[in-house]
């Protein structure tokens, strides 16, 4: 992929690169490189040292590790798509008798499931996944550690066991699958599951002195689809475009959407650092901005991948070394650099090409009670509702084609709206999941529950 340089102000390039610098040289990587997408592509690439001879650039292959999560998640979504599955499947209904089957497909996706964090000894990813050829190899005698459902546990065996099911579904190995389904599509071209030259060697820095070892590189085996990945900048870019946009070749920007939403009971301290999950997408609110993608490491390699959607702007940061600079911190503040100081210019706005007269009519100020609310229509044929002003319950909504509206986020994500009338067809009041909406504060004209006090509004005294 060959990026324009030339789309990102000098002063935003030169920021940019600062930054890379910084983490490289602080955080003593062999090498660090990154890219910035906005608008759909990359528009900035950068890079620190050398790679055994290599420059590194954009095609040049890093271990992702669990980056390769999001990859497996996009593979299960679109069994869900298909209808070969269903997210709320127990494990059990598609792969029977691995102890961990009362756990379901969402559950695992979101680490909800109650699987251990590792596989049984010895450390896997220092090892060959020969030695871990069945799932039961995997999961150990105990698969579950916490109450199904009930909390957070990251789980590299969870993404195995959905690696599993794709290949129980598709009848192929799972790279094959990713292969043909994903990787062709999006012309993920450099992302394999061995590496393919040029690519980085891996290396253990010394914490307290400036020498270093080479790291092994193991294949994983069934451990593949929580971490197997190669991958670079350029393919990286591309994918976070995807997860940006969706693409039905793959799946659909309402699944990717799907993906990046929170799916997950947290805990306290993740819920205090800002921090959520998704369907293999990790979620954290930081710089006043909501951020999504995905970290990686494996022996020898550190990898991330930072979205804003708002913005319009990701970034990616790959480093050879085992442990050193934090990629998550670099990949936000790539993100902000660019959302700060060339923001997203929006689109003009243009009025609606038509606009339904019965729809037209429920637009202005409502009332829940003594709390005011305005109602708009969207560009999409579609209604808002919102708090005049301050904080409160919020949400887009879906036209029905019945005069009924459903609720796409928030508190009234999939609660159903709709005009009440009069048997002269007026506009009585607006029923939200039961709640009266009515034009004035408990509108006496409306079947407000409870009824109104007819005296009305009065003073003390």
């Amino acid at each position: 992929m060959t990026t324009s340089q030339e789309t990102l102000l000098p002063a935003t390039r030169r920021a940019l690169l600062h930054r890379i610098a910084v983490a490289q040289t602080e955080g003593r990587a062999p090498s660090l490189v990154a890219a910035v997408v906005r608008d759909g592509r990359a528009v900035w690439h950068g890079a620190r040292t050398s790679v055994e001879g290599h420059g590194p650039d954009e095609h040049v292959q890093y271990r992702i590790g669990s980056i390769t999560k999001t990859f497996t998640a996009v593979l299960v979504l679109r069994l869900r798509d298909e209808g070969a599955i269903d997210l709320g499947d127990p494990l059990e209904k598609h792969l029977p008798g691995t102890g961990a089957g009362e756990a379901t497909i969402a559950e695992l996706l979101a680490h909800s499931g109650g699987l251990a964090a590792e596989s049984p000894a010895p450390w896997w990813e220092r090892t060959p996944g020969s030695l871990r050829p069945e799932l039961a190899d995997v999961l150990g005698k105990q698969p579950l550690l916490h109450p199904v459902g009930r909390r957070h546990h990251y789980s590299n065996p969870g993404y195995t066991v959905l690696g599993a099911l794709v290949e129980k579904v598709r009848g192929a190995a799972w790279e094959d699958v990713l292969r043909q389904e994903v990787l062709d599509p999006l012309g993920l071209d450099r992302t394999s599951g061995q590496p393919r030259s040029p690519h980085a060697g891996g290396w253990a820095v010394h914490p307290w002195a400036d020498v270093m070892l080479p790291e092994p590189i193991e294949d994983l085996g069934r451990m593949a689809p929580a971490g197997q990945l190669w991958s670079t900048t350029g393919d990286l870019a591309r994918f976070a475009v995807f997860l940006t946009q969706g693409d039905d070749r793959v799946l659909s920007a309402a699944s990717v959407r799907e993906m990046r939403a929170p799916a997950a009971a947290m805990e306290a301290a993740d819920i205090a650092d800002g921090s959520a999950y998704g369907l293999g997408l990790q979620i954290q609110h930081r710089d006043g901005r909501l951020l999504v993608g995905h970290s990686g490491s494996l022996p020898g390699f550190l990898a991330n991948l930072t979205i804003s959607v708002e913005d319009d702007v990701a970034a990616v940061v790959l480093a050879n070394c085992t442990s050193g600079p934090l990629l998550a911190g670099v990949g936000a503040d790539l993100v902000r650099i660019v959302a700060e100081a060339e923001p997203r210019i929006p689109a003009p706005w243009t009025p609606l090409t038509e606009a339904d007269p019965s729809c037209l009519e429920l637009t202005g100020q409502w009332y829940w009670g003594t709390h005011a609310f305005a109602l708009r229509l969207t560009a999409d044929q579609g209604i808002s509702l919102e708090p005049l002003s301050g904080p409160g319950r919020r949400s887009r909504f879906r036209a029905n084609g019945d005069g009924t509206w459903t609720g796409l986020e928030g508190y009234y994500a999939g609660e159903l709206l709709q005009a009440v009338r009069r048997p002269d067809g007026a506009v009585s009041h607006l029923d939200l999941g039961s709640f009266v909406f009515t034009r004035q504060p408990y509108d006496e004209g409306a079947p407000v529950p409870g009824g109104v006090d007819p005296r009305g509004w009065r003073g003390i005294g």
